[in-house]
């Protein structure tokens, strides 16, 4: 399995999304249109994806990734 980290490439704000779709081997697209869509539910979401941010260690620089 693929380590979780927030890529360095493809970040939109933190690359929160970017990870967790790297992570589970979707689009980044499609997680980031999920996250958005669960913001139209009651819920923690924002609070979340700081969280994620906060936790989630970030890419190093210089690392190549294998896809």
């Amino acid at each position: 399995m693929n380590n979780l980290e927030r890529p360095i490439d493809g970040r939109i704000l933190a690359g929160v999304c970017a990870g967790l779709a790297h992570r589970f081997g979707m689009k980044p697209w499609t997680v980031r249109v999920l996250f958005l869509l669960s913001c139209l539910l009651p819920g923690p979401q924002f609070i979340a994806y700081i969280a994620m941010w906060i936790i989630i260690p970030a890419e190093k620089p210089g690392v190549v990734r294998v896809a």
